[in-house]
């Protein structure tokens, strides 16, 4: 499961990098990789990196249980 959560945190921190790239510059650095924001790898790169970012909710639990 540890696994698992080092993928997903790695996710969410490219989806985090990726949106301040758009901010600060208006580049979409995934779009401008994977052929387009409207293309196909571009559309599954965004859901996974969405569905990491749901799953991420559960590390707010995870802090308390490392504190004790």
């Amino acid at each position: 499961m540890k696994a698992l959560n080092n993928v997903i945190l790695a996710l969410v921190i490219i989806g985090a990098i990726n949106w301040g790239c758009i901010g600060l510059f208006g580049l979409d650095l995934v779009g401008t990789l994977f052929g387009g924001t409207t293309s196909m790898l571009s559309r599954i790169i965004f859901t996974v990196v969405g569905i990491a970012g749901i799953w991420a909710f559960s590390f707010f639990s995870k802090v308390d249980e490392v504190r004790e």
